[in-house]
């Protein structure tokens, strides 16, 4: 499979690290295109593909094209590729931009929008996508295969559930790191060491999940076998239910979709 990812970032290159990893393409068949020189000589050291500053050079190599740029490049990099797609596969990872936008401009349709989060830099992450409707069977198992690559993928018929998904998953790592920092902060606060109140906060973190995910339990159901009547727990959870904690974290997602359609809007 001969790969061209426009954009070094960070997604592009955990993007590039996972087709590696899980071999569905060589480094000599996946070409890098960015902007910005530096960025390519620290790609091609680190992973040895080919690299390029031309979109158009990157995409005249590839069998499929993932755009790895930001919303706001879009325009741009989707004017410059129309009318010189062929046969590609076309998968954008750009937040907000709506499936029927990247079509139109494109002028073009075997393409798929996607939104991976930041724990697919090391394979765990939440993929949530969609494909145009005029996709071949060929392409849409070819996105799967390299969205899988990055962890778990859902894969969706109705395009609302993107913008939703980006509230949840795309933007949750940061809801969740700011989560554990607090922790963390608490833990300072009480008196532990910081390295051992990090340690201390990451592990129930990820135990807790885990747990959830191998129990396959409601949380809620979860959440009461931790709290004993009158115990720690329960006064911490109170105070928790009296800070708006919940009803705060519902308006955050709450904000992050709304923020998430009007991007799509513009």
């Amino acid at each position: 499979m001969k790969i061209a990812v426009i954009g070094g970032g960070t997604m592009g290159e955990a993007i590039i690290k996972s087709i590696l990893r899980k071999k569905l393409a060589d480094k000599n068949s996946i070409t890098v295109s960015d902007v910005a020189a530096a960025r390519l000589d620290q790609l091609k050291k680190r992973y040895g593909v080919q690299v390029t500053s031309d979109n158009i050079i990157a995409l005249k190599r590839a069998e499929t094209v993932i755009l790895a740029i930001k919303p706001q490049e879009m325009a741009h990099v989707l004017g410059q590729l129309s009318g010189k797609l062929k046969t590609q596969l076309v998968i954008s990872i750009a937040a907000g931009v709506t499936l029927e936008s990247i079509c139109s401009k494109l002028n073009y349709r075997q393409v798929v929008r996607a939104m991976p989060n930041t724990p697919a830099q090391i394979g765990r992450g939440m993929t949530a996508w969609i494909a145009a409707k005029e996709t071949t069977a060929k392409n849409v198992e070819i996105a799967r295969s390299i969205l899988k690559s990055l962890g778990e993928e859902q894969n969706f018929t109705d395009e609302k559930y993107l913008d939703m998904s980006t509230a949840i998953s795309g933007s949750g790592p940061a809801y969740v790191f700011l989560f554990i920092e607090a922790m963390i902060d608490a833990g300072v606060h009480i008196g532990l060491p910081r390295n051992i109140a990090q340690k201390l906060v990451i592990e129930t973190i990820t135990g807790s999940a885990e747990t959830m995910k191998k129990l396959a339990k409601h949380p809620a159901e979860l959440k009461n076998m931790v709290t004993s009547p009158g115990g720690t727990t329960a006064e911490a959870l109170y105070k928790l239910e009296m800070g708006g904690f919940r009803s705060l974290l519902i308006s955050a997602v709450e904000a992050a979709y709304n923020k998430a359609k009007g991007l799509g809007a513009k």
